[in-house]
């Protein structure tokens, strides 16, 4: 006569291991279903660190992206400060001579 052995419970759960399994067999058929299980998981979490990797890297390409569009963009600045500044010596260089040429128009007349 063949009886049926309570299988591991797990999550309360309890099952009948068919009959004819001994207790070899069943804790075989436990390491590779627990193996099974920690396979996956272990799967599961390199697709899962793998994306994130991938995420990391594209945010890290665009923080690259935006960094060199800053750089630019601080680099226009800078060229058109320098024109602004440029242009403010020649108005003043201007501004003196027709001030000299103004003088000297009152002094002739």
């Amino acid at each position: 006569m063949s009886i049926s052995r309570p299988a591991p419970s797990w999550f309360g759960v309890s099952t009948l291991w068919p009959p004819g399994i001994d207790s070899g067999t069943q804790t075989e058929m436990t390491a590779r279903e627990d193996t099974a299980l920690i396979a996956a998981q272990l799967a599961d979490l390199t697709r899962t660190v793998e994306k994130m990797a991938s995420e990391l890297t594209a945010l890290g390409e665009r923080a690259d992206r935006e960094q060199d569009r800053a750089d630019r963009q601080q680099e226009r600045t800078e060229i058109q400060q320098e024109r602004i500044e440029l242009a403010a010596r020649e108005l003043a260089d201007v501004s003196e001579r027709l001030q000299a040429a103004a003088n000297a128009l009152r002094e002739a007349v």
